[in-house]
Formats: structure tokens, C-alpha cells, sequence
């Protein structure tokens, strides 16, 4: 199959469902571009009408057997993965170039799918959103309770995709699902992406963002002494390294910091990519992908901004939630991380959730466990921003 008949166009209420993008549910990649960003307000009433979304939900369930990469796996995560297959193709996603697997279907896709045919309605989301440039180059979406005062605490969010694809619309429904939860103002960033970018732009884009953040949290109804940082996949990686770069540079450290399924060794050999190494929405393949084309040298690897897990001194950062997968090549790596801070006597509290993939964490709509985890990550950061 081509590229070009794996990325075909959308079916209309596949778009409207993007368009509204209010779910609980986030993926690696998507077709729109982080410049898309624009003023606007709630999308719920761009959610789908189809008659289906207003029938009562039918149990989820998956169409086949259990793959023999997850065995294991959760029925509902299952299913996604399947509607995800289905939408994308045969073609692996590492065997393309950047702009075409920025087209592809995205799990987020594949998640919406998965409630229209099983009739999950999209729930209103009672926030504002406005764009704003953060930095040269640099744009962010600020998600604002409706109502809200202020000043509230403040959310910086990085986004997944390994520092290639993906972009704001991609994780929407992350950082919905999170503000909602905790009441606070998120700035979700668009940061520079490779191979357009190469090692440190995203990093340094991210760390100019959480500055940013610092000097106009009132601006945005925000409390500039309550700011946390957070990120999924290479997100987690960025948020990571923010609270690095504010330690070294002398910047206020963020009050904590929200680590999903991060991005935390080079080397790709530990357990977990061992075992998940065919492991679907990312695969080893895939995430070598990523490393290939942010990376500049192999040498980067082995920067403490991308192998976490060598950083030489992790004393003084913030409080961390580290939220894991068991069908994820990143899990052990995660895992050593939250271990790493806490040998180094900061506070931790860590999750793995065993039977679902990378990406899990945004599909509250449908997958159990996300909600699980959603919860956890906000009641962490509710905790740590009073």
C-alpha cells in the first residue's frame, strides 16, 4: 500500500470529531500542524451528532484475538489498537518520511472511531482557549477554567510525538481532561520540531515557554508562584529536562512535575524494549525513528536533557508523578527514573498500568485505565499547586 492511499482523506464525521477534539483521549501523531493553533472557545458544541453518540453505550470489545505482542492486553485498549490498524494501513510508520506520518491516523483517531461505533457520546468541556506566542517561533494553546478569576495554578504541557509529529489538536484532549480535573490554567506548547529542528530546539522552546509562564501567568489568570510542568512521551522528556534547565539557570523550579510513559534512555536495550519491542502504537523501530531524526549526532543520546536516566545529579528538582505502561518499550526506563529522584530524596509517586500500550493515558472515553491514571495525575498535581 502507498503512502499516499494509507493517508487517504478523512470520512466527514471523522473530521467533525477532530474538529470538536473535547475527549478524553490523546495519541502520537495527527494531520494538523502545531501553527494551527487559533483563538477560540470550547469546541463541545462541535462534537458529533451522529445518532449513535446519543444511543446508550454498547460494552467495548475488540473484533479478534489478543496480539501476540500484548496478550495480555485490555479489551477496550485492544480494540483501539485494532480501529487504529484498520485506519492506518499495513505500511509501518518508520519506513516514512516526517511529513507523511505527520498525515497518518493517529490513535486519537482511532480512539473516536472506536465511540462512534460503540456510541461513547463526547462530553461538553466547560474551558476557554486562547493562542498565544511564547517565544520567536514558539506558539501556545491556554486552556482557561470558564469563569475562572484567578489566580489559578498553572499547568506547562508538553506534548508527544518524539519530538517529530504530533501537535496541540494530537493531545487536546489530555490536557482538557487534566484542567478540568484540577481547576487550573494549562499553556500546552508548540514547540519546534525536528527534522525541520534538530537536539536541544524542542528543549530549548519548552524551557522558553516555562519562563514565559513565570513572567505572564497573571495575564492568563494564573498565580505565577503555583506553576507545574507536565508531558507525555517525549512531553514527559521535556518536562523533565524544564525542571533541569530551571535548576541550572537559577529559574524557580516548578512546583512539580507530571512524567507520562517519558522518554528517559538512548541506549534501547532495557527490559521493556526487550519485551514491547513490536508493541504497537510504538515500536522499538519506531522509537529509533524518532531518536534518528531530532537527534543531530548519536552523541546527543547521552545528553542528560534526553538520557535521563544518566543525568549526573537530579537533587533539587521538583516533586515527580511518573506514570508508566506495561505494554510500552519506555516502561522500564520511566520506572529507573522515578527511581533515580527518589534516591536522590525527592518525592515520588509512581503508577505503571499493566495492560495497556504507550498512549493510553488521553483515552479516557473508552479505556478504564486512562481515567485511572487521569485521576491519579490530577489529584498529584491538585496537591502540589494548593
Amino acid at each position: 500500500m502507498t503512502s499516499s492511499v494509507l493517508f487517504a482523506g478523512r470520512p466527514a464525521w471523522l473530521a467533525a470529531a477532530l474538529f470538536a477534539s473535547s475527549l478524553g483521549l490523546a495519541s502520537c501523531n495527527s494531520s494538523a500542524t502545531s501553527e494551527q493553533t487559533t483563538e477560540s472557545t470550547t469546541t463541545a458544541d462541535a462534537a458529533v451528532t451522529d445518532s449513535a453518540a446519543t444511543a446508550a453505550p454498547k460494552p467495548v470489545q475488540p473484533a479478534g484475538p489478543a496480539p501476540a505482542w500484548a496478550p495480555n492486553i485490555a479489551p477496550e485498549m485492544q480494540t483501539v489498537i485494532e480501529k487504529l490498524a484498520a485506519l492506518q494501513g499495513p505500511t509501518p510508520p518508520e519506513t516514512l518520511m516526517p511529513a507523511e506520518v505527520r498525515k497518518a491516523p493517529s490513535a486519537t483517531d482511532a480512539t473516536m472511531a472506536v465511540m462512534k461505533d460503540f456510541g461513547i457520546p463526547t462530553p461538553p468541556s466547560p474551558l476557554d482557549t486562547m493562542s498565544k506566542e511564547v517565544a520567536p517561533g514558539v506558539k501556545a494553546r491556554i486552556y482557561i477554567p470558564k469563569g475562572a478569576t484567578g489566580p489559578l495554578p498553572v499547568v506547562v504541557y508538553y506534548h508527544g510525538g518524539g519530538w517529530v509529529i504530533a501537535n496541540l489538536d494530537t493531545y487536546d484532549p489530555s490536557v482538557r481532561a487534566l484542567a478540568e480535573k484540577t481547576n487550573a490554567v494549562f499553556v500546552s506548547v508548540a514547540y519546534r520540531q525536528a527534522p525541520e529542528n534538530k537536539f536541544p530546539t524542542a528543549h530549548n522552546d519548552s524551557f522558553a515557554a516555562y519562563q514565559w509562564v513565570l513572567k505572564n501567568a497573571a495575564s492568563i489568570k494564573g498565580d505565577p508562584k503555583r506553576v507545574a510542568v507536565a508531558g507525555e512521551s517525549a512531553g514527559g522528556n521535556l518536562a523533565a529536562a524544564v525542571c533541569m534547565m530551571a535548576r541550572d539557570k537559577g529559574v524557580m523550579q516548578p512546583k512539580h512535575q507530571l512524567l507520562v510513559y517519558p522518554i528517559a534512555d538512548y541506549s534501547m536495550n532495557t527490559e521493556s524494549y526487550q519485551k514491547n519491542a513490536q508493541a504497537k502504537p510504538l515500536s522499538k523501530p519506531f522509537m529509533a525513528w524518532f531518536f534518528k531524526h531530532y537527534l543531530r549526532t548519536p552523541a546527543d543520546g547521552n545528553s542528560p536533557l534526553i538520557s535521563l536516566v544518566k543525568a549526573p545529579n537530579v537533587k533539587g528538582l521538583a516533586p515527580a508523578t511518573v506514570i508508566t505502561a506495561g505494554i510500552d518499550p519506555l516502561m522500564s526506563e520511566g520506572k529507573a527514573y522515578a527511581d533515580k529522584l527518589q534516591a536522590a530524596g525527592i518525592a515520588v509517586k509512581y503508577q505503571n498500568y499493566d495492560n495497556v500500550t504507550h498512549e493510553f493515558f488521553g483515552m479516557s472515553a473508552v479505556v478504564p485505565q486512562a481515567k485511572e491514571a487521569q485521576d491519579l495525575a490530577a489529584g498529584e498535581l491538585k496537591n502540589a499547586l494548593k
